[in-house]
Formats: C-alpha cells, sequence, structure tokens
C-alpha cells in the first residue's frame, strides 16, 4: 500500500510537471508574439508620424507652433 501510495504521488508529481513545461512552452510563446506586435505598432507608428510631420512643414500656412 504504501508502494501504491508512493508511485501515485510520483505519477502526479510527473504529470504537474509536464502541465508546468506546456505552460511555460505557452508562456514564451505568447512573449514572443507580444513582442513581435509591439515591433509592428511602432513601425506603423513611425511611418504615420513621419508624413504628418513633412506636411506641417511644407504648409507655409500653418501656424509656426505645428511647424517642425
Amino acid at each position: 500500500m504504501a508502494a501504491d501510495l508512493q508511485t501515485m504521488r510520483l505519477a502526479d508529481a510527473l504529470q504537474r510537471i509536464k502541465q508546468t513545461e506546456l505552460a511555460l512552452v505557452r508562456s514564451e510563446e505568447m512573449v514572443a508574439e507580444n513582442l513581435a506586435m509591439c515591433s509592428r505598432i511602432r513601425s506603423a507608428r513611425r511611418r504615420v508620424m513621419k508624413p504628418g510631420g513633412r506636411l506641417a512643414t511644407i504648409d507655409p500656412t500653418s501656424p509656426k507652433e505645428f511647424a517642425q
């Protein structure tokens, strides 16, 4: 009986280890996806901001505070 209890505890511990490893892999994938998304957002933000800055400096009728 003690051996069976020990075997059950060992099996339970191994199952928890595997679940934890899977959770770690999923977490790493999510971090990688978030980093990629942040990079895409930053790139898009740069693309959006650059033309607006140039248009403000090209338009001579725009107020001075908007010109860069």
